[in-house]
């Protein structure tokens, strides 16, 4: 029997361990931190010393960025709801990534209690 999206996500959910943002703040610096929006999204304003590594692509990009080499480090991942988030931590657990949490509520939460953001520096073609 098909699923919804949203049912898929609730199903991810249970078997991740999601952090709150005031946790995921508290674990800057201490994991890689990696946000699976797509890249307009992270251009926008993204969580300090995020990786973008949009979803759509995350399993085949993740072993080409050097601070994700390691599938024994620690990971953080958000998206902006938390959704994305949910499913792209699974899927990493699947390809052998073993400490991978989720930040509940994604961007938006964060965004909203007021935490700090970043904005990646133009790209200057002079």
């Amino acid at each position: 029997m098909p699923v919804t999206p949203h049912e898929l996500v609730v199903e991810a959910k249970a078997q991740i361990k999601e952090v709150s943002p005031a946790e995921a703040q508290a674990l800057l610096g201490k994991r890689v931190i990696i946000d699976v929006r797509e890249y307009d999204e992270f251009a926008a304003g993204h969580l300090p010393g995020a990786v973008n590594i949009p979803r759509g692509v995350l399993e085949f990009k993740i072993g080409m960025v050097p601070e994700c080499a390691n599938k024994e480090g620690a990971f953080l991942l958000y998206c902006r709801t938390s959704g994305r988030a949910a499913l792209s931590a699974v899927q990493l657990q699947k390809i052998g990534y073993s400490n991978i949490q989720s930040m509940n509520g994604g961007f938006e939460a964060w965004n909203n209690e007021g935490r700090p953001t970043e904005k990646p520096e133009p790209i200057n073609f002079e």
